[in-house]
């Protein structure tokens, strides 16, 4: 019997602050970064008059797949399989020298959680995948297995900002040794194992900052991120806005940075009176203090919770 395929669904992080924040005009040039199953990109595309044009990329099949769908009744929708990094490339095939608003939704979608295949959630039995891009090389198995102890710390404290990232990846390894870590359940065993009893009581789910890590490592997803802040933020036609949704601490960093220095990037010492470096703010921030979900989005949608959005507008 064959398996009926699950539905992608993703509910869109604050739905109306995006769309306002963006301040799409009818005859306008927007492009989704992150398109999952096009939730935001509805809100765009239905904002749009018949001369405006929205741009979707995703790297994921299955959003795309979803998105397609969910956009069809649109005009003026072009989708493209990509990852985000690529945009302006992607922007340049199409013809496309600057837009007047990019989206990036940093969240994994409810779908890509929910999926038990995909590996992502430490709460169904899966084989340890993770990868955003079913055609990328690198697994979470991999980086399970085969990374080295002090790789693993690392990644666990700078991703995860995992307090016991040395006693956890000192485990996972005398674990692999045994017999190959192959799935989600096994490997979230042995991160409850590795912490102690008292601290596992407190807060969330106790593998829920490692699984972060894995999956931040398995799709190069900060290194993509600090990469393209600057191109996108070129790509911006004068008064055009950049809107990024965040959900963890070193994401929220790398932007407010991002945003900072592409406000003020004078590099001249404090103390001269004149600036000489010549280097000219690009524009503003919209957002000095991230916008976050209501209360009311919050309670709906526990996922929200920890989803910060930062705006910038071009000069």
């Amino acid at each position: 019997m064959e398996e009926k395929k699950q539905e992608f669904k993703h509910i869109s992080i604050m739905f109306d602050e995006v769309m306002n924040g963006l301040r799409i005009r009818p005859d306008g040039i927007y492009c989704d970064g992150t398109l999952g199953g096009g939730g935001h990109s509805s809100g765009i595309a239905a904002s749009l008059g018949p001369e405006g044009r929205l741009i979707g990329i995703d790297q994921d099949a299955e959003a795309i797949e979803a998105a397609e769908k969910r956009l069809a009744g649109f005009s003026g929708v072009t989708i493209v399989r990509d990852n985000y990094r690529n945009m302006k490339a992607v922007l340049a095939s199409l013809g496309i020298e600057h837009v007047d608003g990019i989206l990036l939704d940093l969240g994994v979608s409810s779908w890509q959680l929910d999926s038990a295949e995909r590996g992502f959630s430490y709460r169904n039995e899966a084989p340890l995948d993770m990868r955003m891009n079913r055609e990328s090389s690198l697994t979470a198995r991999q980086v399970v297995n085969e990374y080295d102890e002090a790789e693993l710390v690392r990644i666990l404290r700078m991703y995860g900002e995992e307090p016991f990232a040395g006693r956890i990846a000192s485990r996972i390894v005398r674990e692999r040794e045994l017999s190959p870590i192959e799935t989600t359940t096994r490997l979230s065993d042995i991160i409850k194992a590795a912490i102690p009893a008292a601290r596992r009581r407190e807060g969330g789910h106790p593998a829920k900052r490692t699984f972060q890590a894995i999956r931040i490592e398995v799709n190069g997803e900060l290194d993509v991120l600090s990469e393209t802040l600057d191109d996108m933020i070129g790509l911006l036609s004068p008064g055009g806005r950049l809107c990024i949704i965040t959900f963890h601490s070193l994401e929220d960093r790398i932007v407010k940075q991002a945003f900072k220095n592409a406000e003020n990037p004078c590099i001249c010492p404090p103390n001269f009176p004149v600036c000489t470096c010549g280097r000219k703010p690009l524009g503003k921030m919209v957002t000095r203090k991230p916008i976050e979900p209501s209360a009311e989005e919050m309670e709906n949608n526990p996922r929200s919770k920890s989803a910060k959005l930062r705006i910038f507008e071009k000069m």
